[in-house]
């Protein structure tokens, strides 16, 4: 379908379903602030589970179609990637936010806690990739651990906010979940769910798009499949987690931003499940390089960074940067000149 279309309209075909994940997760961003009110569940649960599944969706599409067509790198790649990728958005979004550093007003339990599991959930593949290669009916047994973990995290971090067993310290700065007028706990939340999911189905079919072009750069100009998948697919499907963001940002939804990105990122590791499942080769973390684990061991640098900075919570004035956030960006921005310079010697 796409191997007989001109670079220039594949290229076209590219940059509109990047601008329909574009949209789409502009919308997610105020009905999943409201569906967080309406269920009482807070915006760090549904930032982190639902806002963060929903728009790793069309990743997922991605990372699946490639392993299907036997793209080991493309697909490893395009999930672990799309973590360094979102973990900068945050400090983007740190610039955007100027009243304080934005790991001290979005302080909340949850998104620390999440940020262990990720780094849990990160050190997986890495383990695997060194162990033996072994596969039950084609599938590596760190495939099955993946989605044990996730659950796990996800029930342990609803239970985490219900009661938690200590609290960050309010200041001036903090920034509180407190529910808009309409949308307080028990008010029914079917439509905007609804809703919701409608998009999701949107954002899944762009992805579709993104892995077949994708797939077409890396045969029709001979790039390295780990750098269009890090830094060309990864990217473009992570662009809702960067409006969201920000959306979330501007409206005040601090936790529903930060706690967006580490659920995303969190997700975004059941992309080498799905990637395991569907690339019939063998075990997926045995078919991978050393510059997809290059991306692996960012994704892991950049989200201990963050993690040390929701603890340390560092106050700056109206206007600064956090100094994490900072060195999130210098971390990413060296990562991407380190795997442009190595994808072509």
């Amino acid at each position: 379908m796409f191997d007989d279309l001109s670079l220039p309209v594949l290229l076209l075909i590219g940059s509109s379903a990047a601008l329909v994940i574009l949209l789409v997760g502009l919308r997610m961003t105020g009905l999943a602030d409201r569906i967080a009110d309406r269920t009482g569940l807070g915006e760090a649960v549904v930032g982190g589970v639902l806002l963060g599944a929903a728009t790793s969706f069309s990743g997922t599409v991605v990372s699946f179609t490639a392993a299907l067509d036997g793209r080991a790198s493309l697909a490893f790649s395009n999930g672990i990637g799309g973590i360094a990728a979102q973990t900068a958005f945050l400090a983007i979004a740190d610039i955007v936010y100027r009243r304080a550093n934005l790991e001290h007003a979005a302080a909340e339990l949850a998104n620390v806690f999440q940020c262990g599991v990720l780094l849990l959930l990160l050190v997986i593949p890495a383990a695997a990739f060194t162990a033996p290669e072994i596969a039950i009916w084609g599938v590596h047994p760190a495939s099955f651990v993946l989605p044990i973990v996730y659950a796990y995290g996800v029930i342990a971090t609803a239970r985490l906010r219900e009661k938690p067993m200590w609290q960050p310290v309010e200041t001036d700065e903090t920034r509180a979940d407190e529910p808009e007028d309409g949308d307080t706990p028990g008010n029914p939340a079917r439509r905007l769910i609804f809703g919701f999911m409608l998009l999701m189905v949107f954002l899944g079919s762009a992805g579709w798009v993104i892995s077949q072009v994708g797939a077409q750069l890396v045969d029709r100009l001979g790039l390295s499949a780990s750098l269009v998948g890090a830094l060309v697919t990864a990217v473009i499907t992570s662009l809702p987690e960067l409006v969201t963001t920000i959306a979330a940002v501007r409206r005040g939804a601090l936790q529903l931003a930060v706690g967006g990105i580490i659920g995303g990122n969190t997700f975004d590791t059941l992309f080498l499940t799905i990637s395991d499942v569907g690339y019939r080769g063998g075990s997926i973390y045995h078919a991978v390089g050393s510059q997809d684990l290059f991306w692996l061991a960012t994704g892991m640098l950049m989200t201990a960074i963050l993690m040390l900075g929701l603890i340390f919570r560092e106050k700056k004035g109206p206007g600064s940067i956090g100094f994490e956030s900072l060195a999130l960006l210098c971390i990413y921005v060296l990562a991407i000149a380190i795997q442009v310079y190595s994808g072509r010697t």
